[in-house]
């Protein structure tokens, strides 16, 4: 799909969470499900992460990522919550648009350009109201894959 990272359509979602706990969960389920990754590993590489600090972008997006064992590039996925949950943002307010990244253990250069993608991705106004907009996962996959495929080229 990119240069970066992998983003599978199956790993497109629109989801009910109730908590940040909860988003986190659901996400390495993804990861387990789509990527064929241990959810345990991913659960734990996310929430040592975490621990850090939020990863609570601000102006409704969080990027959960961690770098893990056992994946040869990066792989992400992508959670738009039907309703805005707390995410201990730096801003304060609740995130909406959750973009995931796993990296692998010994990506450090390959692990921080992803994120500076996503990055620059979700800070664009127009795209973050185009995501929080669209119909389903099959409608947010075509706006991820046609800006990330355009930025990679």
């Amino acid at each position: 799909m990119s240069a970066l990272f992998t983003l599978d359509p199956q790993a497109v979602r629109v989801i009910r969470a109730e908590s940040k706990q909860q988003i986190l969960s659901d996400l390495a389920d993804c990861f387990a499900a789509v990527y064929g990754l241990d959810g345990a590993m991913v659960i734990d590489g996310i929430e040592e992460r975490e621990k850090l600090g939020s990863t609570g972008f601000g102006r409704g997006v969080a990027i959960p990522h961690a770098r893990i064992d056992g994946i040869d590039r990066p792989v992400a996925a992508f959670f738009r919550l039907e309703d805005p949950v707390d995410f201990a943002a730096a801003d304060g307010m609740p995130v909406d648009c959750i973009f995931g990244l796993l990296s692998p253990a010994q990506a450090g250069a390959t692990h921080l350009q992803a994120l500076a993608a996503i990055s620059r991705l979700m800070r664009d106004e127009r795209m973050h109201e185009r995501l929080v907009s669209a119909p389903d996962a099959e409608a947010l996959f075509g706006l991820l894959v046609n800006v990330i495929d355009r930025d990679a080229a």
